[in-house]
């Protein structure tokens, strides 16, 4: 897999949203500290793959964005 960021981006929300409807349902602390420290580890992770990755592109600000057309008007 090319960019393993936005993977990794839902496991760590799974995780962590996971954490909060068994608090709310009243789980056992354990269930709930354990979960709580595997979500914190993919957090860490996921943003040190997502910073880490060689990630690169021949766009400038210049160019604007994709989803908007870049009119002259709007030039600097």
């Amino acid at each position: 897999m090319k960019n393993l960021g936005l993977p990794l981006l839902a496991i760590t929300t799974f995780i962590l949203l996971t954490v909060t409807i068994f608090a709310a349902m009243g789980f056992s602390f354990s269930w709930i500290f354990y979960l709580t420290i595997l979500g914190q580890t993919f957090l860490v992770f996921t943003v040190y793959r997502v910073l880490k990755d060689h990630y690169s592109t021949k766009k400038t600000f210049a160019d604007g964005y994709e989803d908007v057309p870049y009119r002259d008007e709007y030039k600097l």
